[in-house]
């Protein structure tokens, strides 16, 4: 069995490393989960970022009532890891997934996202048979313009035949305000924001009136949630990402409150020229098209380009000392698409590595 690097300091490991700030992501899940309870809001975040039950249960530590997953296979992941309270928010189709879903109930309390009756029906057939009934949402578009149902009348009759199926437990409703996070003034991003979840409320409180409970209204990304967070009629927030903070959340979207912890750790392979340095972590370490990734502690080195295996810098005045052999760490431009990428996340207590996290959720597609 290989020994553990449990203990040894950042730099003396080899390269590329996904390395996670634990001190950093810990402060970000306490400042995330005490804004939720500051407004009276559940916090159930996205765990698309990590993929990992171990970061899950530390957020639950933190008031997490549970985790948001975007595949059947992530949440079986999670359940195998002890998380109970799971919305799969993404819509389930087929009859092996529904099966899992039925399955899924044993071992945890799973709720799963529609936006037709389509995909609702046959679950709860499924779900009959075996004895159990998971919760379900209803999808409401509310701007995003992807999946969701109609606000209005097609929202309210979805609604109200799942509430009449046996095999399945409406639970309420969510929507997503994701065309709106990169909306540049603050003012009007949140003017659009609180107009975008009010048809969201305004659908479950038309739900409501039929005489149907609708419990659970769920929404908020981590480039909108310090906003949607105050909308009235919210009950939780989905906000993930956020635990790891990247350039795209700052830059892109205006989040300030949160500190960077998630990074690659880089070794100077080559020098081609004074201007230059070339990095042994490229696209299949980390993904820039969201954002590119940001340099530490050299401000005027800049990502130029990156390929398969090579990330190249170009290099300031301050940054001209790099040689070939030191280390670069690098801010991931943006967590969910780099995580996927790799096998462990590395946690260091300052340059000291405190554990090692296998990313139990990597490849879970279907």
């Amino acid at each position: 069995m290989p020994q553990s690097l449990t203990g040894f300091n950042k730099y003396d490991l080899d390269t590329p490393v996904l390395c996670i700030d634990l001190d950093r992501m810990e402060e970000n899940i306490r400042k995330m989960g005490q804004l939720c309870r500051a407004h009276g809001v559940q916090w159930r975040p996205h765990e698309k970022c990590h993929k990992t039950p171990a970061i899950a249960h530390m957020e639950v530590a933190a008031g997490a009532i549970g985790v948001t997953c975007a595949k059947v296979g992530e949440a079986e992941v999670m359940a195998s890891g002890g998380i109970r309270d799971i919305l799969i928010a993404n819509m389930v189709v087929g009859e092996r997934k529904w099966e899992r879903v039925a399955s899924l109930c044993r071992h945890a309390d799973p709720i799963v996202a529609v936006d037709h009756y389509a995909q609702v029906e046959p679950l709860a057939a499924i779900c009959r048979r075996v004895g159990v009934a998971p919760r379900v949402i209803i999808e409401v578009n509310i701007g995003l313009d992807r999946v969701g149902t109609r606000p209005g009348r097609d929202t309210l009759e979805l609604a109200q035949a799942i509430d009449k199926l046996d095999g399945v437990q409406f639970a309420g409703i969510m929507g997503y305000e994701g065309h709106l996070l990169k909306v540049g003034d603050q003012a009007e991003k949140t003017e659009k924001i609180h107009s975008a979840i009010a048809v969201l409320t305004g659908c479950a409180d038309a739900i409501r009136q039929s005489g149907v409970p609708c419990d659970i209204v769920s929404a908020g990304g981590t480039g909108s949630y310090q906003i949607t967070v105050k909308c009235p009629g919210i009950t939780e927030l989905q906000a993930g990402g956020g635990i790891f903070m990247d350039p795209f959340y700052r830059n892109d979207c205006q989040v300030a409150d949160l500190e960077y912890a998630l990074t690659v750790l880089a070794t100077v392979v080559s020098r081609p020229t004074l201007e230059r340095a070339v990095l042994d972590s490229g696209r299949k370490t980390m993904n820039p098209d969201v954002a590119l990734p940001v340099v530490v502690g050299y401000p005027d080195a800049k990502i130029k380009r990156l390929s398969a295996e090579h990330c190249e810098l170009d290099l300031g005045p301050g940054a001209q000392d790099l040689k070939i052999g030191d280390k670069v760490e690098l801010v991931v431009g943006y967590g969910d698409f780099t995580t996927v990428l790799h096998d462990e996340f590395h946690g260091f207590r300052g340059n000291r590595l405190e554990v090692v996290w296998p990313i139990l959720g990597r490849g879970k597609l279907t």
